[in-house]
């Protein structure tokens, strides 16, 4: 056994340029685990910063100074986050209190059904059960369970000062990040080793295709959103707007958000309609965008970017979710896209050792 490790350990490790690559992932990684929450609004403009890249390097190639470009892209993106964010949450903070307001009118006419049912089909749900269910909920509706919920959301706004300080400190990141991202990233090579070779491989793989993935999410997010907002709100359907954004937002987890979404979806239009057609219409609509999305849309934008197995992808949104939440979500498809590069391009005992003059 010590031989076999020994030999394995040979094969893998004995490039210099594969123990930078480790270093740099597990330091990465290691930095990630323990100080997201330090490091949130860095990784935020980050993030921003290579997407609004691209804009800003075609204005740098028309002559205009990078500067002026960066400033530019960042006004038009500050500004279209403001239209964007004065002109649906209001509709979406609004239609949000009005579910809740109308929650305890669902739960009753749910209830009624459900006694219904448990008189019609004993063998399947008694009383004593639904009786067990109605205490629950009651519990959950009670004055001192509103009151709890008052104090978490009163706890919650004491983060709009950093919610503030976000909001000046990341735009301001991300100009410096487009302006000087020369200067940025020739003093960054100061910390790593010379023997990089191989993790600069790695990085021009992946880099056009976390653009492509992160530009096509966004994309998808927009279209799908606003689809199901048009078509709930042409049928008529109540918090149109709310349940159309979660929709959109639905795609950020691949074949899980789409379960997900679809329940509040479908009890929405039953307490609404009951067994109807405008109910069997509105999951029919419902139905058919999501099979555009996952065989039209998602193809088309997402062609050159994701060549995993669904099986790869429900495991990297379970594994990186659980890692670093909503942002882990988000990321989970590069970051998968990432490991498998990296596989791709470890060195072993047959390939040739990487040097310093291979590029």
């Amino acid at each position: 056994m010590l031989s076999f490790l020994t030999e394995w350990y040979k094969n893998r490790f004995s490039d210099p340029h594969a123990i930078t690559l480790m270093f740099i992932i597990v330091g990465i990684g290691l930095a990630l685990y323990f100080g997201a929450g330090l490091l949130a609004p860095l990784l935020i403009a980050l993030v921003l910063a290579f997407l609004l890249e691209w804009p800003v390097a075609q204005m740098s190639r028309l002559g205009i100074s990078r500067t002026a470009a960066a400033s530019i892209v960042l006004v038009a993106f500050l500004g279209l986050m403001l239209i964007l964010m004065l002109g649906l949450a209001p509709s979406i903070w609004r239609q949000g209190v009005s579910l809740v307001a109308d929650l305890p009118t669902m739960i009753d006419k749910g209830m009624s059904i459900a006694k219904g049912l448990s008189a019609e089909y004993p063998q399947f749900i008694s009383a004593a059960q639904l009786d067990s269910m109605m205490e629950e909920i009651n519990k959950m509706l009670d004055t001192q369970h509103l009151l709890d919920l008052g104090k978490q959301i009163l706890g919650y706004s004491a983060s709009l000062l950093v919610l503030m300080v976000y909001a000046i400190l990341v735009p301001l990141l991300v100009f410096f990040f487009l302006k000087d991202k020369d200067q940025l990233l020739k003093g960054s090579k100061r910390f790593f080793p010379d023997n990089r070779d191989l993790a600069r491989k790695v990085w021009l793989e992946m880099d056009q295709q976390i653009f492509n993935y992160i530009r096509g999410k966004v994309i998808e997010i927009v279209i799908i959103g606003v689809v199901s907002y048009v078509v709930f709100a042409l049928m008529g359907l109540r918090y149109s707007a709310l349940l159309g954004v979660l929709t959109g937002l639905s795609v950020l987890i691949p074949y899980v958000g789409a379960t997900l979404v679809t329940l509040p979806i479908a009890l929405v239009a039953f307490f609404q309609w009951g067994f109807s057609p405008e109910f069997g219409y509105l999951m029919l609509s419902y139905g058919v965008i999501q099979a555009l999305d996952g065989n039209v849309l998602v193809p088309l934008l997402f062609s050159d970017a994701v060549d995993l197995h669904p099986v790869v992808i429900i495991a990297a949104v379970l594994v990186f979710g659980g890692l670093w939440g909503v942002w882990g979500v988000f990321f989970a498809i590069p970051l998968a896209s990432l490991v498998k590069a990296v596989l791709n391009a470890w060195p072993n005992a047959e390939s040739p050792k990487m040097t310093l003059d291979s590029e």
